[in-house]
């Protein structure tokens, strides 16, 4: 069934409450107005970070790892040698040069010397 041009207005039968009073006006402008929350998260506020996140006052936003660890793990994440997942670090690069792929010869010294962890990074997590 279609519906004539214009007969919205007809159809539905609506219309604006306009007998307000100037006391109704206060209140709703008194109660709309933009008040900053008690614990809003600010710049130089500590409310943002979880509680876990800071300790002695000051927010922890470092992990436990140094530059070797962060050279490790872009290694990881570059898919140029192949998937990390199931192998340890030593054997993906071994992998990658068997494969003629040129991996970094500093991430074999890493990984040989043991003092960083010879899982990928996504170990245990996937």
């Amino acid at each position: 069934m279609e519906m004539p041009r214009g007969s919205m207005k007809g159809f539905y039968k609506q219309r604006k409450n306009t007998k307000s009073s100037s006391k109704n006006k206060s209140s709703i402008s008194s109660t709309t107005t933009k008040k900053s929350p008690r614990k809003a998260a600010t710049f130089g506020s500590d409310i943002s970070q979880s509680p876990a996140l800071i300790s002695h006052g000051v927010p922890d936003l470092k992990d436990d790892y140094d530059a070797n660890e962060d050279l490790l793990r872009k290694f990881d994440m570059n898919m140029t040698y192949g998937p990390c997942l199931g192998l340890t670090r030593l054997e993906r690069w071994e992998r990658a040069r068997n494969l003629g792929l040129n991996p970094p010869k500093e991430i074999e010294g890493l990984v040989s010397s043991g003092k960083v962890r010879t899982e990928c990074l996504w170990d245990g997590l996937i």
